[in-house]
Parts: structure tokens; sequence; C-alpha cells
């Protein structure tokens, strides 16, 4: 759990520090549980929850166990700032947080020194605050070639004819003018570029714009509950593209559940190992863990970075021993680079805050996902977008 080096000298340990006793360390996790779509992060809250009950079974961090304060960010910015606010005064560090608002917390944390290490950063103002990085390194001015590149490849038709609908919020209007921006750079189309309301209910309107532009493929941004009022409203009215395609969002399964038979070839692109990747020895004690923490939960691609930012944190925790302090941590995570959680995803440059390059392409098909790229994972350069940087 402390990563398998040698643990550093736990020689003059201090204990005065924020969310630090004599015998406990507590950390912070902040995600989006309660909101406009019920539990949407909860699963980052899951993995967390489940690496610092690992931890806490197989070893000590300098004769200390891991407490977690779990904070609900509540889908809004102010939510997340009050969030920070409490991790500032009461804990020692944040962990595996993820809210598609962060960028309401950012300034908080920034200003008390607070090391936050989050599943996923999704807005500009977490990509600027020093203090703050993410397991899955993102910056919304960059975009990977590797999925768009494949799709041109083996769609590039349909590639000419795109949809791009989003939710209106939080971090998807900014992603998405960036996507739109990357991908038009690689070779698509986008014919038809819709924000989408949250308390949106009728969504048969966007379909017919889709129909009368004769879209062959459709991409949405946003949470699957909505990817299925999508998918819905284009059965209702007898419009089928060619390909329907989405990001990790959707490989998840209450998805499929929800879905149904709705479900049946959509593509999505991931840069982690499949859930069903027996081999993978991370991914199985990934989901023991889970089980164990909460019985019942499914794996779930935020909560899989949530497990890798608390297994990054720790792992660093445990290397600076007596010298664990607020400020040792941001400069020793400002230094990852690579970071893949011993093979659970692709090479990430949590120090840089650069977006990975390496994406795979999986398909629902005959009820279970499989990856249809080639190799392991599909590597290519960055598109530059100035959206968001």
């Amino acid at each position: 759990a402390g990563g398998g080096s040698e643990a550093a000298s736990c020689d003059g340990f201090d204990n005065d520090q924020p969310g630090v006793t004599s015998s406990t360390i507590t950390l912070a996790n902040a995600s989006d549980v309660s909101g406009p779509v019920p539990g949407i992060f909860e699963s980052a809250r899951q993995g967390t929850r489940a690496y610092v009950a690992y931890f806490n079974a197989t070893q000590k961090l300098c004769g200390h166990d891991i407490k977690l304060l779990e904070l609900d960010s509540r889908a809004d910015a102010g939510a997340d700032q009050q969030a920070y606010a409490r991790a500032c005064a009461e804990t020692f560090a944040a962990v595996g947080s993820m809210s598609a608002f962060d960028s309401g917390g950012a300034s908080t944390a920034q200003k008390c020194g607070l090391p936050d290490l989050r599943s996923t950063t999704v807005n500009p103002e977490r990509v600027t605050c020093s203090t703050c990085f993410s397991a899955q390194s993102v910056n919304p001015g960059q975009i990977p070639r590797a999925m768009p590149t494949y799709f041109l490849d083996q769609f590039s038709a349909q590639t000419k004819k795109v949809a791009l609908l989003y939710i209106n919020a939080g971090a998807a209007p900014v992603n998405a003018a960036s996507f739109r921006k990357g991908w038009e750079s690689v070779g698509w189309k986008i014919d038809y570029f819709q924000a989408i309301d949250v308390a949106e209910f009728n969504f048969a309107p966007y379909v017919q714009q889709m129909k009368d532009r004769d879209i062959d493929l459709v991409y949405y941004l946003g949470p699957y509950q909505n990817t299925i009022k999508v998918q819905q409203a284009m059965r209702q009215q007898g419009f089928t593209p060619d390909v329907y395609l989405q990001d990790s969002t959707i490989y998840d399964q209450k998805y499929v559940e929800q879905a149904g038979d709705l479900a049946e070839g959509a593509y999505a692109y991931s840069n982690i190992a499949l859930f069903s990747d027996t081999g993978n020895k991370e991914m199985a004690l990934y989901r023991a863990w889970l089980e164990q923490t909460n019985p019942g939960a499914d794996p779930n691609f935020y909560g899989l970075y949530a497990w890798s930012a608390a297994r990054l944190f720790l792992e660093e925790a445990t290397r600076l021993g007596g010298d664990l302090n607020r400020a040792s941590m941001v400069k020793a995570l400002s230094k990852v680079k690579d970071w893949t959680s011993h093979g659970l995803h692709s090479p990430q440059d949590v120090g840089g805050k650069t977006t990975g390059k390496c994406q795979k392409i999986i398909r629902y098909t005959g009820g279970s996902w499989k990856q249809v790229s080639k190799g392991d994972y599909l590597c290519d350069t960055l598109v530059t977008t100035g959206v968001g940087a």
C-alpha cells in the first residue's frame, strides 16, 4: 500500500499540523454526491474510501492511521468552496475528490496551501491552482489526437457529419468548446453544436435537428443519466446514427442496466484498463477493496482514478516520512510524471498537469464492453486548442 519502496525515516514527524494528531492523519474527500444528478460522483468517495481501508489494513504512516472526512460538494461551486474551507481547517490534505464544479474550491485550497490530489480536474481554475493536482491529468485546453484520429480512420464519412451535444453546466461548456476546436483541427466537421440545460426533459427538438442535418456521428458530453434520455429520444423518432460516442462516463454498469438495449453498439474512449481484466493485479485489488468497503458498488472510471489518487498520495507520504508536511507534499506531487497506478491506467503527467496522450476505444456489444482499438493504448500527440487553458 505504501508503494513497495523503502519507507523514509519518521524522525522529526510533526504532529502539530492541520488534521494530524499523535495517532491519526485526516484526509478530506469532497465529491458531488447530492445535487441535480444524485450520486453522480459518489464513486470517487467510494474509491478513496477503499484505498484508505487497504492502507490502514496493511501499514501505518509514521505510526498514524488514516482517517477520511467525507464532504459533499453537491454539484455546486459554492458547496465546493465550503467543503474546501473545512478541508483547510480540519484535514491535512484532500484526496480523490471529484466535482463538475471544481472551480469553486480552487482558490481556497491554494490560499491555505492544501495539497489537493483529485480524481480528475475538469475546470481551468483547478488547473492553475498551485497546490492542486489530479491522478487523471487533464488540461481543458489540450485534446488528445488518438481518439478523433481513430474514428477519422475507421469512420471517415461519419466524422464529416457530427453532432456534439453537451450538458449546459459545470465544466461541460468549456470542455465541449475545446473538443470542437481540437477535433475539427484533426479533420472532423461538427455540423451541430448544442447545449442542453440540466432541467431539460424534452430531447425531441435536438433529435429533429440532427435528423434535418443528416448527422452520422453523435457525441454527448454529460452524465449517463442524460445519455439515456438522448438515446431514448433518438429511438422514439426513428433516428439511428452510424456511431454513438461518449467518454468514459458511460463505461459504467449503472448505465448498462438503465439503458438496456439502447446501450448496444455504443462507443466510448477510455484511458484505463478494462474492469474485466482479471490479469491486472491492481484492478483486482481495487475491485476487492471496493467490494469490501462498499458492498455491491460497481467499479467506475472516476472511482478508479480516486483510488489512484489515494495510492499516489500515500506512496509519496510514505517516501517523505518525517519530512511530511503540506509544502513538501505539494513539491513531491509536482515532480510526478508518467503515473499509472501500477498499470491501472495510461501514463499521467500529474506534476505537469498535461493531458494524457493515450486512449483506447471500447464498444458495448453482446452484453459486455470490448476493446476495439489495437494494442494496449493508442498514443498520439496533443492538440493545443487554447480554450480553457
